[in-house]
Formats: C-alpha cells, sequence, structure tokens
C-alpha cells in the first residue's frame, strides 16, 4: 500500500531465521521496528544573516526488520541529514528516533552497538592498509582480532579483494576498493541496522554490481535491516523493498517500487518508472539532480 505523507505505525522483532527474512513493512501492530523515525526535524543556520534552513522537516518513517528501504531526493533534499540523525552524528532538533526500541538520545551507546554506517566518502587511516583499518575498527568495537581478520578475510573476498591486497595501504587503492573495504569494515560488528549514504556512487560498473550482489547477500544472511540512500533509480529498483521519496525535507511518498510506479501511472498519466516517480515528487530529473550539486550534503 502506497502512503503519501504518512504517520509511522509501531511495529515487532522477527525470531531468527534460516531463511532469508523478507518483511515488506510498515510494521505491523505489535511489531516492533527495526527503526521508527517519529517527526525528526533539524535545522541548520547558515550564511552572514543567521537564516535557518530545514533540512529535514517533521519526517515519521517505520521499518521493519529485513527490509532494505531506499531514501531517494534531489541533492539537498535532506536525505543524509536524516541519515546523519539515525546514526548519532547529528542531534535531532525535535522528534524522536529509536533502533529496536533504544531512543538514539537516551541509550546512544546502546544504539551505537546496533548500528553502522557508510557513507560515499568513506574514511580511512589512508597510510595505514586494509587490514590495519580493520583490526582498528575491531578492536574499538571490543571483537577478538584473530576473528575479525578472518571474517574480513572472507567479507573482502566475498567483494572481490584478495587476501594479498590486505597489505597494501588504503591509499593506493581505487576507489571502488575503498568502498568496499569501508562496507567490510561496517559489518565487522554485525550490525542490526546498516545504513548506507550512497554507497555506490563513484564506482565502476563491475564494482557496483559487487556492491550491490552483497548488500542483497547481507540482507538475506544476516537478519540486518538496511537503509540505502542512491541516486541510481535501478539500483532502487533492484535492492528496495520500500522507497521514501524526500523533498525539501519532508516525506512526500513511500511504498514499494512497483506501488510507487502504478500509482504515478495511474494518477498523473506518466510512465511507469522510477524516474516518473522521481519527477512527479521532486519536480527535476534525475539528470538534473546529479548535476546539481556534487557535494549532496543537505546543511
Amino acid at each position: 500500500m502506497i502512503e503519501v505523507m504518512n504517520e509511522p505505525k509501531i511495529a515487532p522483532m522477527p525470531v531468527t531465521s534460516a531463511e532469508p527474512l523478507r518483511r515488506v513493512g510498515p510494521p505491523p501492530p505489535g511489531e516492533q521496528p527495526a527503526l521508527l523515525i517519529e517527526h525528526a526535524t533539524k535545522r541548520f543556520v547558515v550564511g552572514r544573516k543567521k537564516k535557518a534552513v530545514i533540512a529535514v522537516n517533521d519526517v515519521s518513517i517505520s521499518i521493519r526488520r529485513g527490509e532494505i528501504y531506499g531514501i531517494l531526493g534531489a541533492n539537498g533534499s535532506g536525505k543524509s541529514t536524516l541519515i546523519r540523525l539515525v546514526s548519532t552524528l547529528l542531534t535531532l532538533e525535535a522528534g524522536r528516533v529509536a533502533v529496536l526500541g533504544h531512543d538514539i538520545e537516551r541509550e546512544e551507546m546502546a544504539v551505537k552497538r546496533l548500528i553502522n554506517r557508510v557513507s560515499v566518502d568513506a574514511a580511512f587511516f589512508k597510510k595505514l592498509s586494509p587490514h590495519e583499518n580493520l583490526a582498528y575498527a575491531a578492536r574499538l568495537y571490543g571483537l577478538d582480532a584473530k576473528e575479525a581478520r578472518a571474517e574480513a578475510i572472507r567479507i573482502l573476498a566475498r567483494l572481490g579483494i584478495g587476501e594479498k591486497r590486505l597489505s597494501r595501504p588504503v591509499e593506493q587503492m581505487s576507489r571502488g576498493m575503498q568502498q568496499k573495504v569501508a562496507i567490510a569494515r561496517a559489518l565487522l560488528t554485525s550490525p542490526t541496522v546498516l545504513l548506507l549514504d550512497e554507497p555506490t556512487t563513484g564506482l565502476d560498473p563491475r564494482s557496483k554490481l559487487d556492491v550491490q550482489a552483497f548488500v542483497e547477500e547481507v540482507r538475506d544472511t544476516h537478519d540486518a535491516t538496511i537503509v540505502l540512500t542512491t541516486h541510481d533509480l535501478a539500483e532502487a529498483d533492484r535492492l528496495c523493498d520500500r522507497i521514501a521519496l524526500i523533498n525539501d525535507g519532508r516525506l512526500v511518498a513511500e511504498g514499494t517500487p512497483d506501488e510507487l510506479k502504478s500509482m504515478v501511472a495511474r494518477d498523473h498519466g506518466a510512465e511507469p518508472s522510477l524516474e516518473s516517480v522521481f519527477m512527479t515528487f521532486t519536480g527535476k530529473s534525475l539528470d538534473e539532480d546529479i548535476g546539481d550539486n556534487d557535494n549532496e550534503d543537505d546543511e
């Protein structure tokens, strides 16, 4: 069912199963959401005149455990700010965010143990190797070094990075390779909620397909909930169980890819495609969006 400007529905943690969890929300009554965002609002003060810009404006979303939930919007729409709010990198001005029932403000450390984030510009110690960066991350989370190394090798091999490359400094690796290392680092902590902020932007086609396939595998085998922002509509169509459209900081539409495409065809006489959905709710074409601002940030 498509929801436009919808309110969240409180919702459950499923019993872990060997079968892939494909629970498309919103969560039914009684089920705890993996991620619950209620009336989230964030303003930034910019410019000499100290004018307040509302980057996220009264956004409410409820995401089921096991979903891949996409957030689409034009540059400056607020989608990356929303991800930063959930990841506790920014503080809420109003509203509430909870991860598996844990409030991000009152229970920040509990939330940090449940989430991890991969951004379009992954941060590393550039002079260190992937192995050294991953070992450092493992130590921060109190993981056993030997077990973490074995798991890192397994994850990186699945992403197409052989063990021989693990000793090369990160700064000598391609952008695609660095992003794969960032994903491996995030997965070392087995996050319940994985926040992917444009993880394939700037990657070559092969690396992009590798990452997309791995995202699907993570969802199906790790009981992970994944929140994905992307500029790639084909990627959103392939990966996302549901999609939210954000425009000028507001949630303007939400539904499965097929629901959104059917809706714009039925109600607006548009071609049933995510390009048409994007244009209908943002007033921009995808080409305009990408060319608008390479730094997509919403401040």
